[in-house]
């Protein structure tokens, strides 16, 4: 690679640092090309997009970025390493967990940076995978807020029966 390729990739790898509030570092070596092409495909049909990276490459685009909390994530760049970008936090968790069945040890996750977050190790997959989007907590929030509009609609049209059926009895018996 040349020294103008090297920079285009730092550059580019930047970009989706930048644009990303959620991205997962994973391991997918010792894994076969048709296991792979079936966890690419997986990602691709979820809208998650995995791209095998230089860990050096890769750590200088963070550091170029004037963020900070990267730092936790350098230690996660070694060995073989795909990034996986996405939109929704726990989508590449999910993935992952699905792809791995009852037997799987692959692919491995060597830490997740979520919204200023960083989770180190495969151990949280389980703690990642059940973190909710932020669909499912606008949605959480909103029935939330109509539980008690909800009650006390629910009782004023009962109240409003009750009353109406006393008064009727009482006309009745007069």
């Amino acid at each position: 690679m040349t020294k103008a390729e090297k920079y285009t990739a730092v550059e580019v790898l930047k970009e989706k640092f930048e644009k990303s509030s959620f991205f997962y570092i994973t391991d997918s070596s010792t894994m076969t090309v048709e296991e792979v092409n079936n966890l690419r495909r997986k990602f691709y049909e979820s809208g998650v997009e995995m791209q095998v990276v230089k860990n050096t490459l890769a750590k200088k685009a963070l550091e170029s970025i004037s963020e900070t909390g990267y730092q936790d994530l350098y230690s996660a760049l070694k060995g073989p390493t795909a990034i996986l970008f996405t939109e929704t936090a726990n989508l590449p968790a999910k993935v992952i967990k699905e792809f791995r069945g009852a037997k799987g040890e692959r692919p491995i996750v060597k830490a997740a940076y979520i919204d200023s977050s960083v989770f180190v190790g495969d151990d949280q997959l389980g703690a990642l995978a059940s973190l909710k989007s932020k669909e499912e907590l606008i949605g959480e929030v909103i029935g939330l807020l109509q539980s008690p509009i909800k009650n006390v609609l629910g009782s004023l049209q009962s109240g409003g029966n009750t009353i109406s059926g006393l008064l009727k009895a009482l006309e009745q018996r007069g």
